[in-house]
């Protein structure tokens, strides 16, 4: 588990524990690092905009999240650049940490599975990481193969120009290697055609 930036702590004390108590949030998250995959993503310095709903349940806090952000990377076809609007709800319950009768915290039990405890997100007492649901919500939203439009051409593997915008006969003449030497002993006459 990779450790959380500051920016995607959310300290939860104004909302009081009893189960039906309500907080809403409005954060703006500068992100420190390139935020998605290689071939696109939120540029680390941007931001994500999150508009949160906590709620106290029983066994913890239920966050309810519109998420936005803008990502940006190149077209896998022609290279220009290309920008993504990212819009995603997120829904996650984070379990409050497990006490004993008298309210002091449990030390973790390792005969429970770990897979299930991976699976869970928990509060670090007051503080709820959101970085996890927000990655994965932003990760998620990105296209495997980024186009700047579903009908991109691409490049045109000889002289590497936009097919767009090359006229339709466009073509280059091309010169089977293996007859290549054979043009330098004709090039003096000009009848000799390969």
């Amino acid at each position: 588990m990779s450790t959380s930036h500051k920016s995607f702590q959310l300290n939860t004390f104004e909302l009081p524990r009893r189960a039906g108590e309500m907080k809403e949030y409005s954060l703006d998250i500068q992100v420190n690092e390139n935020f998605g995959v290689n071939l696109i993503s939120v540029p680390a310095g941007q931001t994500i905009e999150v508009d949160a709903r906590l709620e106290s349940v029983t066994e913890g806090i239920l966050l309810s999240a519109d998420v936005y952000a803008v990502a940006k990377g190149e077209c896998i076809r022609c290279l220009d650049p290309v920008e993504i609007v990212i819009e995603r709800k997120i829904q996650e319950l984070y379990n409050y940490e497990p006490t004993n009768e008298r309210g002091k915290k449990k030390k973790h039990d390792t005969e429970i599975d770990d897979l299930d405890i991976e699976d869970e997100l928990m509060m670090q007492g007051q503080i709820m990481d959101l970085e996890t649901p927000i990655r994965d919500a932003v990760v998620l939203s990105l296209p495997i193969n980024p186009l700047c439009n579903q009908d991109c051409l691409g490049l045109c593997p000889e002289c590497g120009e936009k097919w767009a915008v090359l006229a339709q006969d466009h073509a280059h003449t091309s010169i089977d290697a293996r007859w290549a030497g054979l043009k330098a002993l004709g090039s003096e006459d000009p009848d000799f055609k390969i």
